[in-house]
């Protein structure tokens, strides 16, 4: 059994992050995205092969994660000519396939039960399932109607206030007979959502939903990137090192903190960081590797890429900051601030 992992996008919701940086291998802590995706498919020992559709930057991609050999799954690489959209990119990934196939949105972060989910698309002799989640505020996302059986029997884009009948949302994950990609245009732009999903409904084809209540996060936005590490540091989703102790200080065994220095829990501290006598490491800050914090510098609720250097008496507040960047001696970031690869913020700077 194949599983296809549409991470093809430009991630263009998470620039500047993503100039240099595809969003698939944006990083959660000390690991890339895209682990933490194969690590839930991992979870159905009948999943032999996950197919990698990419689109930008497939290179990057390639060379962190090779053939799956450290991963014990094989990978297979799949570069779109151009971007096809969510359906395109399922029917060129998975043109070779003949079996049920999994497919999952490049961007989502869950704890789903797959084999559940297989287990229903099965024993409904569905054609397609897909995971629906619950959300609060339904008016902000494309709603998935179904009836008291399950089976999907509306789509409803950004519904007025009127339209709402449901609270639950397309989680991006399916289970697909390959066979049912025979709608889908050869090499033609075509939408998963807008046009394969609808055929299935009008066609009166076995479609049904598995509701999935847990977590659930789309990481695509810079306020979910930085959602996605506290709700990892608070315990809401479970991976390491906070897997089973939630509100730890953790730091890489060669960091080296100051005496002086102050560390407030939860927080993660990467390989070959240095911490100075002063410095403020707040509550839900991350540190990547080689990080240099200068003296009396002050950071919270934030997100520092690898080898990137905060002055001294700089102020960093609910910001993310790239790879090998320079913050300045008592500049200041303000919550919400994204700074991109190799920004400089000079001294006494504001944003």
């Amino acid at each position: 059994m194949k599983a296809i992992l549409l991470a093809g996008g430009k991630g263009t919701r998470l620039r500047p992050l993503t100039v240099h940086t595809p969003k698939p291998i944006v990083p959660i802590f000390d690991r890339a995205f895209l682990y933490y995706q194969i690590d839930l498919l991992r979870q159905i020992p009948e999943i032999d092969e996950v197919i990698l559709s990419l689109n930008y930057q497939p290179r990057r991609i390639e060379e962190i994660f090779g053939a799956g050999e450290e991963l014990g799954i094989k990978l297979r690489y799949v570069v779109e000519p151009a971007p096809l959209g969510t359906a395109g990119a399922v029917k060129y990934a998975g043109k070779d396939l003949e079996d049920s196939v999994v497919v999952f949105n490049g961007d989502v972060l869950t704890q789903v039960n797959l084999a559940a989910v297989l287990e229903l698309h099965r024993a409904r002799r569905a054609r397609a399932t897909i995971v629906l989640t619950p959300v609060e505020n339904p008016s902000a996302y494309g709603l998935v109607e179904t009836d008291a059986d399950l089976n999907v029997v509306n789509f409803r884009e950004k519904p007025r206030p009127d339209e709402i009948a449901c609270n639950t949302i397309n989680a991006g994950i399916y289970v697909l007979e390959s066979d049912t990609f025979d709608r889908i245009p050869k090499e033609t732009t075509w939408s998963i959502e807008r046009s394969y999903f609808p055929s299935l409904v009008q066609r009166k084809e076995t479609f049904v939903a598995y509701i999935y209540p847990g977590y659930w996060i789309d990481i695509g936005t810079p306020a979910k990137y930085l959602q996605v590490h506290r709700d990892i540091m608070d315990g809401r989703f479970a991976a390491p090192p906070f897997a089973g102790v939630a509100h730890l200080t953790w730091v890489a065994p060669d960091a080296r903190i100051e005496a002086g220095a102050v560390l407030e829990a939860p927080c993660f501290v990467d390989q070959g960081v240095v911490v100075k006598a002063g410095a403020r490491i707040g509550p839900y800050t991350v540190l990547g590797r080689h990080c240099y914090v200068e003296d009396d510098a002050s950071v919270g609720s934030s997100i520092i890429w690898a080898n990137s250097r905060i002055g001294r008496d700089a102020s960093i507040n609910g910001a993310i900051v790239g790879r090998n960047c320079l913050v300045g001696r008592s500049a200041t970031l303000a919550p919400g601030a994204v700074l991109g690869d190799k920004s400089v913020i000079t001294d006494y700077s504001r944003t």
